[in-house]
């Protein structure tokens, strides 16, 4: 017992040493790479000739053009968002009730438009409805145009259905049995079941879904890029690139103003959210309930796996085959012949455009050390968060979420007014070098390896590493013994998907590149945009190909620490 209080009380001192020093130290760094720059965004929006003013928001809102982006904005943020509710909501309620057979296989085509970046996924589209696909024999009137809104909303929709499915079919399975069998015995029918008993307790995970597929909707700037500025359809994030990279004596301050609307509009679909929240009925049950509710008849179990793969092969994979069957063509616009196939284009990628090679390099080595920067300073801070309660620590985690709200094109405006002269007489010239975007990558995703640390020491067993304090082990020996070894799975993957998102990142990094710091996503980009769309597809391939294999290693890599776990 004494040992016990003992080591309880040298435990209180070293919190108290936390709440003093150390912990301002940590908040003084969170303060300037996390916050300061998004302080500096809402200063230059009223900034003026130096001087503080509304002028540019006066210029700004007086545009007739201001109003139509905004407008384009919400509508095809709205209307890809409801297309990603519906599927999402509609695959959820399937996989979580039904009996079809094959669920697993059918979950990676689901995740498959998510996984890949969406910038290659619009590639993959265009391919899929050009010329040289599947479908380019067919009359231009049955062709649906992907270079207009609704083409946008489409993708934008087929691209973060996944996140509304990942929300919502574990709310569905958590739901209680006894409250559908309870309808059922006071007489109600399948539809008022769903419409009164479910759909109203599985509401916190639609809108939480909701809330992710809208935010990714309102952040992505690769789709509305590649098929709304070729047809001068602009939303918020390409006219702020347009601004950015246009130059010009206002286009900072007017690029300002535009973040600042765009952060609204963000705000403003977060509180709808939230309305909805609060007016559902939040129940919770612990474990959810894989064992299938509704037992379909044989007939219409085959029909509705036969319309199930239908539509995961033709959103998840059809068109990333269409993507690759082009890359194999000698020229874009040509048939699909065997007199006409080349690897032409493979080899130029890879071994004649030094640009490419570079943009590989210099996202990998970017991608790694951001990983490994977040794993070790995330996984830091999630084990403080873990074991300290308090206003401070929560303060501090939504200081470090905050970069990852913002939509891409508002934080890089932010990196960017903020590292061209960071404090006043200091320029530490990291602007356009590959310096400012290992800065931006680490700021924004740095609360990925955060969530993932924090959930891994959230299911660890607190009386694991407190017998082991009673026994004498000291910080280091609980750590190697006993924390690490069994936080490792989950750390690890906080780190692979901060690896792969920076590896394949557009947004941020289409207004931080410059010479020799190109990146994968820029050079896609770049080719798409200069016409070169048989490069673009060839080098896209090769990245869902790494993508794939990564995915593959990962989930092997998973599965062997399970069973390493059942052994132990």
């Amino acid at each position: 017992m004494q040992l016990t209080m003992k080591s309880r009380q040298l435990e209180g001192g070293g919190h108290t040493a936390f709440r003093g020093f150390p912990a301002l130290i940590g908040m003084l760094i969170l303060f300037f790479f996390f916050l300061l720059p998004i302080i500096r965004l809402a200063l230059m929006s009223f900034t003026s000739a130096e001087s503080l003013s509304v002028s540019a928001y006066s210029e700004v809102l007086q545009e007739s053009v201001t109003w139509k982006t905004l407008w384009n904005t919400i509508y095809i943020v709205a209307g890809s968002t409801a297309i990603s509710m519906f599927l999402g909501i509609a695959m959820a309620a399937v996989m979580a009730y039904t009996d079809v057979q094959g669920k697993s296989l059918m979950q990676l085509f689901i995740y498959l438009p998510f996984i890949i970046p969406s910038y290659i996924t619009t590639l993959a589209w265009v391919q899929f409805f050009g010329s040289s696909g599947p479908l380019g024999g067919l009359p231009d009137w049955l062709i649906p145009d992907l270079y207009s809104p609704g083409g946008i909303i489409f993708v934008l929709g087929i691209s973060h259905y996944p996140l509304v499915y990942l929300m919502t079919v574990q709310v569905f399975r958590r739901i209680p049995r006894e409250a559908e069998l309870a309808a059922f015995v006071s007489g109600a029918s399948r539809l008022t079941c769903w419409r009164k008993v479910i759909l109203p307790m599985a509401l916190p995970g639609i809108c939480s879904g909701g809330l992710l597929a809208c935010l990714s909707n309102l952040d992505n700037f690769g789709v509305p890029a590649i098929l709304g500025i070729p047809a001068n359809i602009r939303v918020l994030s390409t006219y702020i690139y347009e601004q950015v990279i246009g130059y010009g004596p206002s286009a900072f301050s007017r690029a300002a103003v535009l973040s600042v609307l765009l952060g609204i509009v963000a705000i403003a679909a977060t509180l709808i959210q939230v309305w909805f929240l609060r007016r559902s009925k939040v129940t919770e049950t612990t474990v959810p309930d894989y064992e299938p509710r509704t037992q379909l008849k044989p007939f219409g179990r085959k029909l509705m796996q036969t319309v199930l793969w239908i539509f995961l092969l033709g959103t998840s994979l059809v068109p990333f085959l269409a993507m690759a069957a082009v890359s194999l063509v000698q020229a874009y616009g040509v048939d699909l012949t065997w007199q006409n196939l080349s690897l032409g284009n493979y080899r130029y990628i890879l071994f004649e455009d030094e640009k490419v090679l570079r943009s590989l390099s210099n996202s990998l080595l970017l991608g790694f050390i951001t990983a490994v920067i977040c794993l070790l300073f995330g996984t830091l801070f999630a084990y403080y968060r873990s074991h300290k309660q308090g206003r401070l620590p929560k303060v501090m985690e939504a200081i470090i979420t905050m970069p990852y709200a913002l939509p891409g094109t508002v934080l890089a405006l932010c990196i960017i007014l903020m590292w061209m002269q960071p404090l006043p007489g200091w320029y530490p010239g990291v602007y356009g070098t590959p310096a400012i975007l290992l800065i931006a990558y680490i700021t924004r995703f740095f609360v990925l390896q955060f969530r993932g640390s924090y959930t891994a020491f959230s299911q660890l067993d607190a009386r694991m590493e407190e017998a082991a304090r009673t026994n004498g082990a000291d910080f280091f020996a609980r750590w190697r013994q006993i924390v690490l070894p069994l936080i490792l799975p989950g750390v690890l993957s906080g780190a692979l998907l901060v690896f792969l998102t920076s590896l394949t990142e557009l947004t941020v990094s289409s207004m931080l590149w410059s010479s020799g710091a190109e990146t994968v996503g820029v050079i896609i980009f770049s080719f798409e945009q200069a016409g070169y769309s048989t490069y673009s597809t060839a080098f896209s391939s090769l990245i869902v190909l790494a993508i794939l294999i990564g995915g593959i290693a990962y989930l092997v890599m998973q599965r062997k620490w399970k069973q390493r776990g059942r052994s132990m």
